[in-house]
């Protein structure tokens, strides 16, 4: 088969810039503007059929790195809606607010934290330059009504972290599971947050998902415990994610940024366009949760250690990611414009190409005949279905083939398995596996196929 011209740019030279991801996002089936034939709905989204297979995949990651690689760690699934107390016990109902600021002219509202002091100062709007109000807090939980009867006694709230839901099992877990400290709960779920300001796309909306999990320490050894998480947390983003080391960092909370349980926290930190901003939260919460929900329900909270038969109140190191923001991470960090040269009439020509990690793709390798005629097609089709058992697969027999291959790279399948003539006549059936990166391309076996693709994954490492 013809040989692909090699890139003559490797690095990220056009940029991922929040446009570009966007309208990706969107021709190629990632993510929707959520009841977009309606005029759609500000902050929310849908996510497309790649989107929802990206984000499962990065989902399933987490679970498998949280539960199946750790043997004292489990699973948890709350319920969204909790007793109202909760939130009173954890903190939100106080807290949980946000400086509101509005302009009188154009009615925009901004977080005043958020806006540039010159603009606090000044007391003016960035937008029309308008005078701003005075700040209010502004409590981001949203309410609603349980049961027909819509009073005081049946509001209850959508959950703003799933955080909690661990924290008021923690007692049922320890009786119906067996484990012992240190141990964690984890957890993937829907969370809802009233922002005040929602833009960038989906890393900053009122309905999102988190992937938290909360180890639970003896007093005393938390700060082991914490040093621990941070580097299995940014290790996580190198090695099972894929994500460029240059764009990740810590981020120490200064004591004004603190919340009111931690202890010590640090965020991991990507580098979007539009500047540093967390992706995942480790926390040292210390007692606070555990002892607030005691006081509160009346009963105290508490673990009996069989190693010393010692009774206290355990201590807490918290991971929280967003999910839905690590899908965006996945997108903006892998997304490059390679340039090609020229094509055969004379023009740019520009191959965009997403380098995502073999374990999120949302497609793991495509199977394209080089032509549909004489056999190829149904020879590919059955390949196909054969890796199906343990790949997510795609086949294509539309259009020229260094086409499909280029659709195949801006969706970031990859691996792309080519059937020809020589596949049909050879005596072992050689096809053309060709590699998403380098556009490298070798002949091999289709008996061989399979165990090079586990191989070729298990040994990926992203070229920067």
């Amino acid at each position: 088969m013809a040989k692909e011209k090699k890139a003559n740019v490797l690095s990220n030279a056009y940029g991922a810039s929040m446009e570009k991801i966007v309208s990706l996002a969107k021709r190629r089936g990632f993510v929707y503007p959520s009841s977009e034939i309606y005029g759609g709905l500000a902050a929310t989204w849908d996510y497309g059929p790649l989107g929802v297979a990206l984000k499962n995949n990065i989902q399933n990651i987490w679970w498998r790195e949280m539960i199946r690689m750790n043997d004292n760690i489990v699973g948890l699934d709350a319920a969204i809606m909790m007793h109202p107390k909760t939130w009173e016990a954890s903190g939100h109902v106080e807290n949980f607010t946000d400086p509101l600021v509005d302009c009188k002219k154009c009615k925009t509202r901004f977080r005043e934290d958020k806006l540039d002091p010159q603009a606090i100062a000044d007391k003016k709007c960035p937008e029309c330059g308008g005078e701003l109000t005075e700040p209010r807090q502004f409590n981001l939980m949203f309410t609603t009504h349980l049961g027909p009867v819509q009073d005081h006694g049946s509001v209850v709230y959508l959950r703003p972290e799933t955080a909690q839901g661990i924290f008021v099992n923690f007692k049922n877990v320890v009786d119906t599971s067996r484990v012992n400290i240190p141990f964690g709960i984890a957890q993937v779920g829907k969370a809802f947050r009233n922002e005040i300001t929602t833009k960038n796309f989906i890393f900053r909306t009122c309905e999102f998902e988190q992937m938290e999990m909360q180890f639970f320490v003896k007093p005393g050894t938390e700060d082991e415990w914490f040093e621990t998480w941070k580097t299995k947390r940014m290790d996580y983003y190198y090695n099972k994610l894929g994500i460029l080391p240059e764009n990740l960092r810590f981020h120490q909370h200064g004591e004004d940024e603190l919340a009111h349980y931690a202890k010590d926290a640090y965020d991991v930190e990507y580098q979007y366009p539009f500047g540093w901003e967390e992706q995942e939260g480790i926390h040292s919460r210390t007692d606070f949760d555990l002892s607030r929900h005691g006081e509160f329900c009346g009963k105290e909270i508490n673990y009996l250690d069989p190693q010393d038969n010692s009774r206290y109140i355990p201590y807490v190191i918290e991971t929280s990611a967003g999910l839905t923001r690590s899908v965006l991470v996945c997108l903006m960090d892998a997304y490059e414009e390679q340039d090609l040269g020229e094509d055969s009439r004379g023009n740019k020509d520009i191959r965009t190409v997403l380098h995502l990690h073999p374990n999120v793709a949302p497609i793991t390798v495509a199977v394209l005949p080089l032509v549909k005629k004489d056999g190829l097609a149904e020879l590919a089709k059955d390949i196909e279905m054969e890796l199906r058992e343990d790949y997510e697969t795609f086949y294509d027999k539309s259009g020229a083939i260094g086409r499909r291959y280029r659709r195949m790279d801006e969706i970031g399948t990859p691996f792309c398995v080519t059937i020809d003539y020589d596949t049909k006549e050879s005596k072992d059936q050689t096809i053309t596996l060709r590699f998403r990166d380098s556009m490298e391309q070798v002949r091999i076996p289709r008996s061989d196929l399979a165990a090079r693709i586990k191989l070729e994954i298990k040994n990926y490492t992203r070229q920067a």
